[in-house]
């Protein structure tokens, strides 16, 4: 299971696993932003999907119910390594990043693709920089691994 995309002049891209913050990033003080659910379910045929969050809010669990998922809930204190380490655990080269806080910026660097979304929290300076890809809406960011020419025309040389 894994998402395959040759990018001219980039690099080719064996994708199979999809990492990604909660808040901020699926969602909304806690809430998981509409059609967040519908978009997972579909990629979740294609990659393996894992949420790793501090949880600022405390309903991630609840949000991501029904969602085929690894639900991870980091304790505080080193969760920009701690993301990092799980993202390179998986292995970094296929895994594909989305966050958009400060505690997102390691493990954009070390994913072999990595997106910041800027939703209404905004994002991280820092995270942006690191980002290969940045989205509007994490719908948009979703909807390019489902559109894999998408990604193409935005990363080729």
């Amino acid at each position: 299971m894994a998402i395959t995309i040759d990018i001219p002049g980039y690099r080719k891209l064996q994708l199979e696993h999809l990492v990604m913050d909660y808040n901020g990033t699926l969602a909304i003080d806690g809430q998981l932003i509409e059609g967040v659910k519908d978009a997972l379910s579909r990629l979740s045929g294609q990659m393996m999907l894992h949420v790793v969050t501090a949880d600022t809010f405390g309903r991630a669990a609840a949000g991501l119910d029904g969602i085929d998922c690894t639900l991870s809930i980091l304790p505080a204190g080193k969760q920009a390594v701690s993301k990092r380490d799980y993202v390179t655990s998986l292995g970094a080269d296929m895994t594909v990043a989305i966050g958009n806080g400060r505690n997102d910026r390691l493990m954009l660097e070390v994913a072999a693709l990595g997106f910041a979304v800027i939703l209404e929290e905004g994002a991280a300076a820092g995270t942006v920089m690191a980002a290969d890809i940045i989205c509007r809406t994490i719908g948009s960011a979703l909807d390019l691994l489902t559109n894999p020419l998408r990604l193409t025309a935005t990363l080729r040389a």
